[in-house]
Parts: structure tokens; sequence; C-alpha cells
């Protein structure tokens, strides 16, 4: 009965096909190449342990070896995209394990971690869910980060400035006339505005406090249902977001002088049940909630949602 379970846990994953993926990480930090499959709800603690935090219940996944204990990584940057199991991601260039139990999960552990343990310090820590108009700053990261698009509109404008992406991005059969299509390459500019902003401060990638970004993007998933996964418009996303994937991961990883851990995670579809709950309790609770946040950042000219994917769920507990 045991080895049937295992067996069926396998094909789950391979039917599934979502995947957790190293795409940079230092040599303090060992990942191991093999087909081991990783519980979705693990993913936090994976992160945690790369950065050398402990975690409540023990990790027996043969992925994570044991690094060198006295140098932990200087930052985690931890990418979902959602809409596809895997991208094309360059042969040889990347570990790749199987995801199963996809469930939505969120990095505020590590994030309550490095501020427990760096309070004194200028630790960064962004969260941050373009589409959804979702972010979260704490520390170093509200004034590094203080000019990042994160609502629509802002998203929006930013595409049609003189230095945005689409002036080096290879369009192909996307159009800057779509609202589905600017949404997509709304969110490489988001990844492209990240690591230039943070080059602009490159002291806090030098510092001792660990760093944290988390990015949830959905645009490609909204491609796939606007023109369907065999369509040329995804087939030239899901290329374009690789290379903007590829170039993200060398600029985080340079930029803390090859002390970082870029991992990615890429999943058709979370427990859709939890999501549109989610979705629909952040709608209602919204427009009460933002004017009390506006005014404790201060920053009433651009509203933002500082919900966490956390705190979304213990509403949805509650409820």
């Amino acid at each position: 009965m045991a080895v049937l379970v295992v067996l069926l846990s396998f094909l789950v994953a391979g039917v599934l096909g979502d995947e957790f993926s190293i795409l940079r990480s230092p040599g303090s930090v060992v990942f191991r190449d093999g087909n081991w499959p990783i519980p979705g709800e693990r993913i936090p603690d994976v992160a945690a342990l790369s950065m050398g935090f402990s975690v409540k219940e023990d990790l027996s996944w043969p992925g994570l070896a044991v690094g060198n204990l006295f140098h932990r990584p200087r930052a985690t940057v931890m990418v979902t995209v959602k809409g596809v199991d895997k991208l094309a991601l360059p042969p040889g260039s990347v570990i790749s394990y199987p995801l199963e139990n996809a469930v939505p999960f969120s990095l505020d552990s590590v994030a309550n971690s490095i501020h427990s343990l760096f309070s004194e310090e200028t630790p960064v820590v962004l969260q941050l869910a373009p589409s959804e108009e979702r972010v979260y700053m704490v520390g170093k990261a509200n004034s590094v980060f203080e000019d990042l698009s994160v609502t629509l509109r802002q998203l929006r404008n930013r595409l049609f400035q003189e230095n945005s992406v689409l002036s080096s991005l290879p369009l192909n059969s996307l159009s800057r006339n779509n609202e589905v299509d600017l949404l997509f390459l709304s969110e490489l500019q988001v990844l492209h505005d990240i690591s230039s902003l943070l080059s602009r401060h490159k002291h806090l990638a030098k510092d001792h406090s660990p760093d944290l970004y988390s990015l949830e993007l959905a645009g490609l998933d909204e491609i796939g249902k606007r023109y369907g996964e065999d369509s040329e418009q995804f087939r030239d996303a899901s290329k374009i977001l690789v290379d903007a994937l590829q170039k993200f991961a060398d600029d985080m990883y340079n930029l803390y002088s090859g002390n970082a851990v870029v991992e990615l995670v890429t999943v058709r579809s979370f427990d859709t049940s939890l999501a549109r709950k989610t979705r629909t309790i952040l709608e209602a609770k919204q427009a009460e909630r933002k004017d009390l946040c506006l005014r404790q950042h201060g920053r009433l000219d651009k509203p933002k949602n500082f919900l966490t994917t956390t705190e979304h769920l213990e509403i949805v507990d509650k409820k």
C-alpha cells in the first residue's frame, strides 16, 4: 500500500508537471540535481533553510544539501509564474524539481525570521504581485523601490515611457494595444525596474542583513486564457519571459556579487477554490484597508494593497 501511494505521488507530479527551479545559487548553498518532488507547502521552508534559518518541521528532501553554515546568502529571490507548468529554460543552466500539491504559499515566515534576527540592520523585503496590485515592502525596500510602479495604471504608464522595455523587446505577435498583452509586458517591466532601482543602491546588496524578494507573475496565464496555449502569442510570450527571467536572475545574482539564490516556481494553477475565495475577500476588504495602509506608509499618491498571501489565507480561514 505504501509503495502504491509513493507511485501515485510520482504519477501525479508527472501529470501536473509543475516545477521548482534553481536559476542561480552561490557555492555556499548546495542543490543536488535529481528528480525529487517537493511539496508546494514546503517551498517556504526550502527558502528559509537555504538562507540559514530554522524551520518548525524538519524537511527530509534530498534536493537541498547541507551547505556552508558560516556563509548565508545575502538574498533570496523567488519568482512564481502562473499559467504554465514549466518553461523552456536553457538545458544545463538550471536545476529543476517536480512540484507536487501546488497550494498557494508565501514567504512571510522567512520575512519574519529576517525581521527578528536583523531588526537593527537594513534588510530589504519586497513581496509583489503586479496583476493584483498587491505589494508588501519593509525596511529599506520602502526607499529603494519608492518609484516602483505597482498599480495597473502606473504599470501601463511606465510601459509608454521612453526607457521602457517596449523599446528593446521583440514583441512579435504581441500587441501594445491589447490590455492582456500590456499586463504581461508590464510584469517584465517590473523585473527590469527592480534590478535597475537596486543597482542605484548597491551598498544594500553588500551589507550583512539578508534580503528577500518574492514576485508573482500572472501575465502569461492571462495570455494563455486570451489566445490559447497553442497560439503564436503564447509561444512568443513564453520565450520572451524565459529571456527576461534569465536576465533578471543574472542581474540580481551579480548585484549581490554571486551570493544570492534565485528560484522559480512554475505552476499551471494553484488551488482554484482557495484562489477564488482569496480574490473575492481581497476585493471586499480593499476599500476599507487601503486608506489605513496608505496613511501608515505615507503613500497617498500611490494606492497599494499591503495584504500578503498569508493574511489572505487567515481571512479565508476566519470565514
